[in-house]
């Protein structure tokens, strides 16, 4: 099932820069994750495999990072006028994959604020996790991929029980 709102562009970097980032994202002991101990607003405490680890590059208006250079090659392709937000998030294997609740990233906006903003998901690493939407529509996690759709489609993402960890770059901009 595809929705024409939804645009996949695999290949979105050339190597050389996926690379870079990939290696610094997932293979550097010095980039700064940071732990959150829930991934869904409504989450009971009994959710054990509900926690993330995250880095957020850009929020209020301003950088939020030392790292922010590091995607300066995503952001040249995206050319946004405006961002909101850039975070990434880095979730753990689970024995089985998890997948967490709807939402729209840009909470707390107007359905019609929402509608004029746009959400791309960058994912870092190929797994079995994915993005889905509302309507039925799955987005596998493949590294190099960019999602991108309308901020105000609900949509969510799952854990992975291949590989180590599932990270994923969260952009919201107009």
């Amino acid at each position: 099932m595809t929705n024409e709102k939804i645009k996949i562009e695999d290949e979105y970097l050339i190597s050389v820069e996926f690379y870079k980032i990939q290696s610094i994202m997932l293979k550097t002991e010095n980039f700064p994750w940071f732990y959150s101990d829930g991934i869904d607003v409504y989450q009971s405490n009994d959710d054990l495999y509900k926690f993330q680890f995250t880095h957020t590059f850009y929020r209020d208006s301003a950088p939020n990072s030392d790292s922010i250079s590091i995607i300066s090659p995503i952001l040249n392709l995206i050319r946004p006028a405006a961002l909101s937000r850039i975070k990434a998030n880095l979730l753990t294997r689970t024995p089985k994959i998890i997948q967490n609740t709807f939402h729209c990233d840009l909470g707390g906006f107007s359905e019609e604020r929402l509608s004029q903003w746009t959400t791309s998901i960058f994912y870092m690493n190929t797994n079995n996790g994915y993005t889905i939407f509302e309507d039925g529509t799955k987005v596998e996690s493949v590294a190099n991929r960019m999602l991108t759709f309308p901020s105000n489609m609900k949509h969510t993402g799952t854990s992975c029980t291949d590989e180590k960890v599932r990270i994923v770059i969260n952009f919201n901009y107009v």
